[in-house]
């Protein structure tokens, strides 16, 4: 129902016009339209709206190395940290030595040697590429000369060779 109460009189004599809260039953209160962009129309007429500058995006983040690229810069890792602390520089070579494995042969500038496995032919060449190694076809000729051994590799090689620990004697049947 309207509300039909006439205005009061003031003291003057003049009726105030005093407006009253619309009810839900006189007024039904209607939801704001969508604009164009999909947001109601009060929000996007706001003057706010026009004066704020757009704000920039997040910078895109780099895409995340896969677990070949994060083995590989490990070994190059590994392999400066050899060259450095042998001489300041390595050759190396890369064999195959098994299921799934692959052998880096490292000789640094003095003479020491190492070696590191990685679990791909192209992990380890991809090493060698970042770390800088120079890289040989086979294990012989210079680069075997270049390599220093010590008493515990020609004591090893000697008892292997020369009556060391042998494999146990055969069960007599």
């Amino acid at each position: 129902m309207a509300d039909t109460t006439q205005p009061e009189p003031t003291e003057s004599g003049e009726s105030a016009a005093q407006p009253s809260a619309p009810t839900a039953a006189s007024e039904p209160s209607t939801p704001p339209k969508p604009s164009e962009g999909g947001e109601p129309a009060a929000q996007a007429s706001a003057p706010e709206a026009a004066s704020e500058p757009p704000k920039p995006s997040k910078p895109s983040k780099p895409p995340k190395p896969s677990k070949d690229e994060k083995r590989a810069e490990r070994l190059a890792r590994q392999i400066t940290a050899f060259a450095t602390g042998h001489g300041g520089s390595a050759e190396g070579q890369i064999a195959h030595i098994g299921r799934g494995s692959v052998r880096i042969a490292l000789v640094g500038a003095d003479g020491e040697w190492g070696v590191l496995v990685a679990p791909s032919q192209e992990s380890a060449r991809r090493a060698a590429e970042i770390a800088g190694l120079t890289l040989q076809d086979a294990f012989d000729g210079e680069l075997a000369a270049k390599v220093r051994t010590g008493p515990y590799e020609w004591a090893r090689m000697a008892g292997i060779q020369l009556g060391g620990p042998g494999n146990p004697p055969a069960p007599a049947s």
